[in-house]
């Protein structure tokens, strides 16, 4: 534990602990031992952190198609099985052991800590917990190693979260930000003002509630308004079992550095300049069941080395610009997905919405957004043009009703709502997000 340690003692820290990583994916991981033994290293010759780059990288095709091969322990010692959420790909397996289950607590008391939660806190976990999804899981046990009461709502039916929240009357939400809107205007829709409710803080999952000046999105400004409760956020993946989240400065996502490693690469895979947007790559520390080395996400993302308001001096993530298989081309324009729901966010009167990608050009894409709308008088037109006004891009808008979008978005066999399909690789299938 080093929350407020300075970053040379932090870097020796993780050396320590990434050699004893090393040394464990050798001995234990049949991926990583055929890997490593082809790249010809031996955990003992690392000597600094800047040698990582002479290691490979993982990638969710490799994790996919050898998934069985990261498995790092005997089928004795696993304790839970988790399952990544599929919202790229096949799901995937991920294995843990009674320790990783301990090291999954501690992260999430870690992070929840930082927020401000506290063993006073009454607490609203809008996540699933069945389904073999971790997320439910690491809230649950997070808040339980801080003391604070669970209320293990789920992410179901914005009517029957609203309710519990009534009845429960948490002091804190965690879940999906598109969620929280939706129950908000549930309660509004019975005649309730969210404010009114005492929810100090909604702690966000899945989605990006920052711009990348570190300040809240219209999205995060929207919801700190309609519920008057402090907005932060918080970016992980079940592959990593480690998360990136605001402490109460609100100013991007802490890394752990006791538990992951984190480099931003370019195209070229090399490290990007301090303060230059690129992959995020992992790699998890201390990991038994399912350990990973230089893993990529796939998602895009500044790191954000200065000194935060709370004390800390570990770097921070900022927000997900976008995935980058989903990097959008436009006549000569290029942006990701989360650009044009940004801009949709900040208007009152859309009540959802998805967009549909082909490939129109090889340079350009065809965009196609469709929206859920509530003001007859709002023009699809109109619409485009604000769309064009943040991104500087102006798609094709569709015009639907909302129980249109909820149809298309809201799927029984994902954790989050689906608002992007790929139609650009006939042969790829259909990528959704």
């Amino acid at each position: 534990m080093f929350p407020l340690a300075i970053p040379k003692e932090i870097a020796a820290r993780q050396l320590v602990l990434l050699q004893q990583q090393l040394s464990y994916l050798q001995q234990s991981s049949p991926y990583y031992r055929e890997l490593l033994g082809t790249a010809d290293f031996k955990a003992q010759e690392l000597n600094s952190l800047d040698q990582l780059v002479r290691l490979p990288m993982t990638d969710k095709s490799d994790f996919a198609s050898r998934n069985r091969d990261f498995l790092a322990v005997t089928e004795a010692e696993v304790v839970d099985i988790c399952q990544t959420s599929g919202t790229t790909g096949e799901p995937v397996t991920i294995w843990q052991t009674e320790n990783d289950l301990q090291r999954l607590s501690q992260n999430e008391q870690l992070a929840f800590s930082a927020a401000g939660v506290s063993l006073n806190d009454r607490v609203l976990i809008c996540a699933a917990l069945d389904r073999c999804f971790m997320a439910g899981l690491a809230y649950f046990l997070g808040l339980r190693k801080i003391g604070a009461t669970a209320i293990r709502a789920g992410s179901g039916q914005p009517a029957l979260v609203a309710e519990l929240i009534m009845n429960q009357r948490p002091t804190i939400l965690v879940g999906v930000p598109s969620l929280f809107l939706a129950i908000a205007r549930q309660l509004q829709h019975l005649g309730i003002d969210p404010a009114t409710l005492a929810v100090d803080k909604l702690i966000c999952i899945g989605e990006p509630i920052r711009a990348e000046n570190l300040g809240l999105a219209p999205l995060g400004t929207l919801l700190s308004e309609t519920w008057s409760a402090q907005v932060l956020g918080t970016y992980a993946s079940t592959e990593m079992a480690t998360s990136f989240a605001d402490c109460t400065a609100g100013r991007g996502g802490h890394l752990l550095p006791e538990l992951m490693i984190v480099e931003i690469v370019g195209e070229d895979d090399a490290a990007v300049a301090c303060g230059s947007s690129g992959e995020v790559v992992v790699t998890p520390l201390g990991i038994e069941g399912t350990p990973l080395l230089r893993y990529r996400t796939g998602d895009i993302a500044r790191l954000h080395t200065e000194l935060c308001d709370c004390g800390r001096q570990t770097p921070r993530l900022g927000p997900i610009l976008g995935r980058r298989a989903q990097m959008l081309k436009y006549r000569g324009t290029t942006l990701f997905p989360a650009a044009i729901s940004s801009a949709l966010h900040g208007i009152e009167s859309v009540r959802g919405h998805y967009l549909e990608v082909e490939r129109e050009f090889d340079l350009s894409d065809r965009i196609r957004v469709v929206v859920g709308c509530t003001d007859p008088a709002l023009t699809a037109d109109r619409l485009a043009e604000l769309i064009a006004a943040k991104t500087k891009v102006k798609p094709e808008v569709v015009l639907v009703s909302p129980d249109d979008i909820v149809r298309k978005t809201i799927l029984p066999e994902r954790r989050k709502p689906v608002t992007f399909f790929d139609y650009r690789e006939k042969d790829k299938g259909v990528e959704k997000v």
